[in-house]
C-alpha cells in the first residue's frame, strides 16, 4: 500500500495530496477584486509554490482544470497569462469551464495534477 503525503493540511482540506507519484493540488485562487490577469498571475504563482513543496514543477503537469467566473469576458485574458506560464512542450491535458466561484470577487480558480 502506498503512503499518502498531505501538504499544508487543515481540518477542511490540504493544499496538495501526493499518492503513487502524483501530486493532486487543491484549487488555487487570487485576491478578490483584482483583474482576471492579476488573479491568474497570483494563482499560477501559488501553483508554483505548492508544486515545489510537493517536489515537482510545472514541467511535470498532467492535467489542469480551470474555472472562470465569466468565460465570455475572462477567457482570453486568463489564457494570455496561462500561455506565458506553461513551458513550451509541457502543456497538460486541460479543460476550462464557467462557474460561480466560492466568493463573488474570485474570477479564476485553477486545479492541477503533476507527476513527481
Amino acid at each position: 500500500m502506498s503512503d499518502i503525503k498531505r501538504i499544508d493540511t487543515n481540518q477542511r482540506m490540504s493544499q496538495a495530496v501526493i499518492h503513487n507519484g502524483v501530486a493532486y493540488l487543491a484549487g488555487q485562487v487570487g485576491a478578490e477584486g483584482e483583474s482576471v490577469t492579476a488573479q491568474t498571475e497570483a494563482v499560477l504563482a501559488k501553483v508554483d509554490e505548492v508544486l515545489a513543496k510537493a517536489g515537482t514543477d510545472k514541467t511535470r503537469l498532467l492535467t489542469a482544470q480551470i474555472w472562470v467566473a465569466n468565460i465570455a469576458t475572462d477567457f482570453a485574458d486568463m489564457n494570455a497569462v496561462w500561455d506565458a506560464w506553461v513551458p513550451q512542450g509541457c502543456a497538460p491535458a486541460r479543460w476550462t469551464g464557467e462557474a460561480k466561484l466560492a466568493t463573488p470577487g474570485f474570477q479564476v480558480e485553477i486545479i492541477v495534477t503533476a507527476a513527481l
